[in-house]
């Protein structure tokens, strides 16, 4: 299906018109509405606008609320442990590193634990929001009840996508952001194919009987393209990525991000929520003089020399694909499956707006 390009300023005040109707004060649902628009402007579009019409729907059943933000539970010199109270992780997301580099700028390095928020986004953003102020970050997180990943050698569920980030500032928007699921595809990647009406890549996902598959039902199930996608709907599962190795890292965690946080590995017997482990560092603390900037400047650089292999343009480092995709979609809009757009504008339909008022709010933002 040919893909919609709408502005992103025009998609971002629909999404905040939305989540305001839906219960969020204004300035919280422009934050939502910004972190969403910000994951497919950097071409993660599994984290993105598609997550709209759960996201409402979480809501009303109470899974998620609006309006809450972090409770410091412990708060040490170099450590804290945040409840979230199942708030909307785009603004408890914020809130925990900007604990963890106050702390880290006082001690040169911080451990922050964040449990029991709402689905906090594209984690490649916080490590963004780390580079930004200097700070190395490393970030771990699981997803309470989402068995959504098989691990190596089995055929059933036993773990969430459970995202590693590291971050690595370069200055000059030039980051280093290493931000990937530990899942062959992250959830939301199987919510865009199933809404799009395509395939995920081959072998992405297993069936109920444990083989390799690139359809979407397996997560989802048989549904009305238009309904809320449960992933737990279908007999199938994700793979997991890089065989024994990726589900090795899924399963570190669901221990760091789940059980030490408490927010809780992977499981049932509560609404989905997510746990991160967080580690920040103050590079400058850790300089002798050797010149740790220079030297992270320098490898990048002779990375990115690196003779490309056949039908490769050029060798990239992680981040720059996302720098790339920015550039475009700022310009060109933000490119969206007919089917992601329409369950868009049907969520804020269902809230009372008018799908015409919708449709020229985001064009016409202004």
């Amino acid at each position: 299906m040919t893909d919609l390009r709408i502005p992103a300023t025009g998609v971002r005040a629909v999404l905040a018109l939305i989540f305001e109707t839906a219960g969020a004060e204004s300035g919280e649902a422009t934050e939502i509405a910004t972190n969403l628009v910000e994951a497919n402007l950097a071409g993660h579009d599994s984290h993105g606008v598609v997550r709209t019409q759960r996201y409402v729907e979480w809501s009303r059943i109470g899974d998620v609320h609006f309006g809450r933000h972090i409770e410091r539970v412990i708060d040490a010199d170099a450590f804290a442990l945040l409840e979230g109270h199942h708030g909307f992780g785009q603004v408890l997301g914020r809130e925990a590193v900007e604990v963890g580099l106050e702390k880290a700028r006082m001690a040169g390095v911080s451990v922050v634990a964040l449990r029991n928020a709402g689905h906090i986004g594209r984690i490649g953003g916080w490590a963004e929001q780390a580079c930004a102020a200097g700070f190395v970050s490393i970030h771990f997180v699981n997803v309470k009840n989402s068995l959504l990943v098989a691990p190596f050698g089995g055929a059933g569920r036993a773990m969430s996508t459970a995202p590693v980030c590291i971050g690595v500032p370069n200055g000059d928007n030039d980051d280093f952001i290493l931000d990937f699921a530990t899942s062959q595809i992250a959830e939301g990647k199987a919510l865009v194919a199933l809404k799009s009406g395509k395939q995920a890549p081959p072998n992405a996902l297993i069936d109920g009987n444990g083989r390799p598959t690139g359809d979407p039902r397996a997560l989802y199930g048989n549904i009305d393209p238009r309904a809320v996608a449960d992933p737990r709907g279908g007999d199938g599962a994700l793979a997991a990525m890089g065989d024994h190795k990726g589900s090795g890292l899924g399963l570190a965690c669901e221990l760091l991000a789940g059980a030490l946080t408490g927010s809780g590995a992977a499981g049932t017997n509560s609404n989905i929520h997510n746990g991160m482990l967080s580690i920040y560092l103050d590079p400058a603390r850790m300089d002798d003089g050797h010149g740790w900037s220079a030297a992270v400047a320098e490898y990048i650089a002779f990375v990115r020399a690196t003779p490309p292999a056949r039908g490769v343009e050029r060798v990239l480092i992680p981040g720059d694909p996302e720098r790339a995709r920015r550039i475009d979609r700022t310009a060109n809009g933000l490119p969206l499956a007919q089917g992601v757009w329409d369950s868009i504008i049907s969520t804020g339909v269902g809230l009372g707006l008018e799908r015409d008022h919708l449709e020229n709010l985001a064009r016409n933002p202004t």
